[in-house]
C-alpha cells in the first residue's frame, strides 16, 4: 500500500485513513482509546496505519452497520473462543431478525397500498388485515365508527 503521505513503508497517516473511509480523525482516535485500533507510530510519534489497520477499520464499520456497538465489537475482537463469540453475537442476531421482520411488515403495508385498487387505501382487504393484526384482532375487521 502506497500513500503520498507515506511516513513509513506502506503506512497511512490518520488523515489519509480517515479520508479513505469517510471518517473524522477523532473517530479513529476514539476507537484507539477504546482499544479497537492499535496503529503504529513513526519516530515523531504520529500514528501510522498499515494494511491490518485498514482491515480492522473496515471490520469495525461493517459490524457497526450490522447494529453492533463499539463495546460489543471490542468484546468480540478480544475473544477467539467460539462459544464466547456466539454468546456475544446471539443478541445481535435476534435484534437483526426483529428489525428485518419489522421492515418486512412495513414493506408489505406499503406494497399493499401500491397495489390497492380502491380510492381509499383503508378499504383494501390487505390493509385492513394488516391493521387488524397490529391492533391485536383475530382477523376480524370491525367497522367501529363507520
Amino acid at each position: 500500500m502506497k500513500s503520498s503521505e507515506d511516513g513509513g513503508a506502506g503506512t497511512l497517516s490518520i488523515g489519509a485513513i480517515a479520508a479513505r473511509f469517510g471518517l473524522a480523525t477523532h473517530v479513529l482516535r476514539h476507537w484507539e482509546a477504546m482499544g479497537l485500533l492499535h496503529p503504529g507510530r513513526d519516530t515523531g510519534g504520529r500514528r501510522r496505519y498499515g494494511a491490518d489497520d485498514l482491515t480492522r477499520v473496515a471490520t469495525i464499520l461493517a459490524l457497526k452497520e450490522a447494529g453492533l456497538g463499539l463495546t460489543t465489537i471490542g468484546s468480540l475482537s478480544a475473544t477467539v473462543d467460539r462459544a464466547t463469540r456466539q454468546e456475544i453475537l446471539r443478541p445481535a442476531a435476534e435484534e437483526l431478525r426483529s428489525r428485518i421482520a419489522a421492515a418486512q411488515a412495513s414493506l408489505e403495508l406499503v406494497e399493499g397500498g401500491l397495489n390497492c385498487e380502491h380510492d381509499d387505501v383503508t378499504q383494501c382487504p390487505n390493509y385492513r388485515r394488516l391493521i387488524a393484526e397490529r391492533v391485536g384482532g383475530s382477523g376480524s375487521q370491525s367497522r367501529a365508527g363507520s
